[in-house]
């Protein structure tokens, strides 16, 4: 099927009804890459124990969002830039940003393969993990590392698709290697009774399918976008321009994930108890991440793809609209994960205990990611038309200077887990107050200034 038509409805559509034909599949998708993990710790927490829950979903799930979230940042540098010149109609450097892409990917996925499977021990004890379950985390994140590249490899694949207005595909392959890491979890952990170990082959395994599947699709189903393996590498130009909008973003994610490595590494001197039920919340909180991102990944796409074409009315309106729907679907997301809670949290255990502190948490934390949906609507149009340095400063200031300082500081003054807890709403406000007037200002005056070119 060729999903390339002369009509580009990003540019042309009904607003409100492309952002949902586009945000659909992303959620979708997002929800399935989120199962990997998720029925990891689902299958070791029902049929190993607590201390595989935390091994699974504690300081190993922390580290492991690090380096995914950094490249992840990486690679919204080639969705915008491909999304500008799909936008454009410039097949050209279309082409050689698909290929300076997949370099990039190829690349960071080896080095940071390399740098992770042999930093995995001293770095998780570092962090304070528990002892009993240290080993374990060990275990599983050497083995997380060794398929990285798989992980990179789709992430931009996919990244790329959806950039040119494919979103439907890697929705596809997300179905069905999340169905293969199921079946392979059932079989390595239940019936092998292989442990942590099954857990994360299993995991690896559905990755390098996944990454096949999105590079054979990239080959051949597209006429104005064609991936030819030999002419895979950097155009020094457009990775400069992928690099610099890219850039930031990893950054960003890069230090929200180390300021989680703080947060988890504070959880751990709370106790096992502690530490897996802030894992379960992890996977539980997953649900309005996956919703919210997607969201912000459909107003990225068609930002930039608007921008490139000079529809810059299109860029306001889809900025306004997709906000909207992100606030109503989030309030009906906290409502529901507010008052479902406890019974989710027996899905990944039956200790009475971490249920219960579980709840806890998340009913202290949830109400107020209703604060974020506007960090992440805002920041995306603001990446679609190439405006990513100041957003990135705003948004790093309220996680260094305000939620690392509570960690840091103020729990170990107050020897509470609350303060943790707290640290995540009173950050995401302020950095609404920073960036909502920055926007407007920001919007203002770079679409007038380009219109007038």
């Amino acid at each position: 099927m060729n999903t390339n038509k002369t009509t580009n409805p990003i540019i042309s559509g009904v607003i409100w009804k492309q952002l949902l034909i586009f945000f659909f599949p992303i959620v979708v998708g997002t929800f399935f890459q989120q199962l990997y993990n998720t029925v990891d710790a689902i299958i070791v927490g029902r049929f190993v124990g607590k201390q595989a829950l935390a091994s699974v979903g504690g300081s190993a799930a922390v580290l492991s969002n690090l380096v995914i979230g950094f490249f992840t940042g990486l690679s919204a540098g080639a969705t915008v830039v491909i999304s500008q010149f799909c936008g454009a109609g410039d097949k050209k450097n279309l082409q050689d940003g698909l290929h300076t892409a997949y370099a990039s990917a190829l690349i960071f996925g080896v080095i940071i393969s390399i740098a992770g499977f042999f930093s995995a021990s001293w770095v998780l004890e570092a962090m304070q993990t528990p002892q009993e379950v240290l080993a374990d985390s060990v275990l599983y994140l050497k083995i997380y590392f060794c398929g990285l590249i798989f992980t990179f490899i789709y992430n931009m694949g996919s990244s790329i698709m959806r950039a040119i207005g494919d979103s439907r595909r890697p929705l596809i392959y997300l179905i069905i290697c999340c169905f293969v890491n199921i079946i392979l979890d059932l079989l390595f952990v239940v019936v092998f009774h292989m442990g942590i170990a099954g857990a994360a082959l299993a995991t690896l395994i559905s990755q390098a399918i996944s990454a096949v599947l999105v590079t054979k699709s990239l080959m051949s189903s597209y006429r104005t976008l064609e991936l030819h393996l030999r002419e895979i590498r950097l155009h020094n130009e457009l990775f400069k321009a992928e690099f610099k909008i890219g850039l930031p973003s990893g950054i960003q994610s890069c230090l929200y994930a180390i300021t989680n490595i703080i947060i988890q590494t504070s959880i751990n001197g709370f106790g096992t108890d502690v530490a897996a039920a802030w894992a379960a919340y992890g996977k539980l909180d997953a649900i309005f991440w996956t919703v919210c991102g997607a969201f912000g990944i459909a107003v990225t796409t068609f930002a930039g793809q608007n921008f490139g074409a000079k529809q810059y009315n299109r860029v306001k309106k889809s900025t306004s609209i997709c906000l909207l729907m992100a606030l109503g679907t989030s309030f009906v997301l906290v409502t529901f994960l507010f008052l479902a809670c406890e019974p989710l949290y027996h899905i990944f255990t039956t200790d009475r205990n971490v249920v219960d502190i579980g709840v806890w948490m998340l009913r202290l934390i949830a109400p107020s990611y209703i604060l974020f949906v506007f960090i992440e609507i805002l920041s995306g149009t603001l990446r679609g038309i190439g405006d990513v340095i100041i957003p990135t400063l705003i948004t790093l200031g309220g996680v260094c200077f305000i939620r690392v300082p509570m960690a840091l500081i103020l729990t170990p003054m107050t020897g509470e887990v609350s303060t943790l807890i707290y640290s995540y709403p009173v950050s995401w406000g302020v950095t609404v107050l920073l960036l909502v007037p920055y926007f407007f200002y920001m919007k203002k005056k770079k679409l007038t200034e380009v219109s007038t070119e």
